[in-house]
């Protein structure tokens, strides 16, 4: 996810200014989610009625990611869940957003695989490993170099795209691949005695994700976007109560097609935040225990990359009005 996927997208103006008029008359709130276990938790809501309950209605569209960041982008939905970084590329090449709910942090799904025989990043020194580069298993490649003294040029880097590394990892061509779930699961199913050698979870709050939502539809209809809100605050409360887990289970899995026992691994991978854990991501500070440092992390490596030209301003995509406000803070 950072750039779980390069998202190139011409904006149609046309198309966007008929959408947002169309959106502005009281048609329902139009999110766009996709494969990945802190967005699959709205399901939960969506299937025991909880928006309904909550007098707002919403349209939620189960999409491939880069196709609902694309239609977000050209104004045919009102929110979309996304990564802090893909905002970021979003808000530069199509149109910006604001994170008004932050669901998770990846805590273990984004991972670097590598074959037998290597057991650390300090003995990648000199060897070949596939990724996609811009994305985001490419920033947490240079984090673990970083955090064990090593260099980029210490490794060799195949531009791989992130689909297509489980097939070159089996094929032998490399040591290493780069990817997330369920790549990087597969990756380690298809090679015999593989293993994770740096994953998310030893960089938490490098990836946040979260819920992002149009600037105008957030000013013209704050009050509904304040129910969602207080919706998914309640969907993390069931989940937290291990009396739920089954049945949430089969919710998550129902909904990618999937058993709930091959579920449940994923699930682990990702740190879904409570309410109360989500107003301290949501404070201003330096480093990966804020969203803002985060997302300034993601901003320096999207300039170094190329991704898009110029440092962008992270603040004027996050609000955390809207959940605190949730919270009656």
């Amino acid at each position: 996810m950072l750039k779980r996927y390069l998202l190139k997208v011409g904006l149609t103006m046309s198309l966007a200014l008929a959408c947002s008029a169309f959106h502005a008359m009281g048609a329902p709130l139009k999110i766009g989610y996709s494969d990945w276990p802190g967005w699959v938790a709205w399901e939960i809501g969506i299937k025991k009625g909880w928006f309904k309950e909550a007098g707002v209605e919403v349209e939620f569209v189960w999409m491939d990611y880069v196709k609902s960041m694309e239609a977000y982008a050209a104004g045919q939905l009102d929110g979309v869940t996304m990564t802090n970084g893909d905002a970021l590329v979003t808000g530069a090449t199509g149109k910006p957003s604001v994170a008004i709910v932050i669901n998770d942090f990846s805590n273990g799904n984004d991972m670097i695989v590598a074959k037998p025989g290597i057991e650390s990043l300090k003995d990648m020194k000199g060897k070949t490993i596939a990724l996609e580069e811009g994305f985001v298993e490419h920033l947490l490649l240079l984090k673990g170099l970083e955090l064990n003294g090593m260099a980029e040029g210490d490794i060799t880097i195949k531009n791989t795209p992130t689909n297509s590394t489980p097939q070159v990892f089996a094929s032998g061509e490399v040591d290493a691949i780069g990817a997330w779930q369920p790549n990087s699961g597969q990756a380690l199913k298809l090679v015999a005695g593989s293993k994770a050698i740096f994953t998310s979870k030893d960089v938490p709050g490098l990836i946040y994700d979260a819920l992002y939502v149009d600037r105008d539809s957030l000013k013209s209809r704050r009050e509904e976007w304040l129910k969602v809100a207080k919706v998914w605050n309640k969907i993390v409360e069931y989940m937290a109560d291990d009396d739920n887990l089954d049945d949430a289970l089969e919710i998550l899995a129902g909904r990618v097609g999937v058993t709930p026992a091959e579920y449940e691994p994923l699930l682990a991978g990702t740190k879904l935040l409570s309410a109360e854990e989500a107003l301290k991501v949501w404070e201003k500070a330096d480093g990966l225990g804020s969203i803002y440092g985060s997302s300034k992390v993601v901003d320096d490596f999207n300039v170094k990359f190329g991704v898009y030209a110029k440092p962008a301003d992270i603040a004027a995509y996050i609000d955390p009005s809207i959940a605190k406000e949730a919270l009656g803070k």
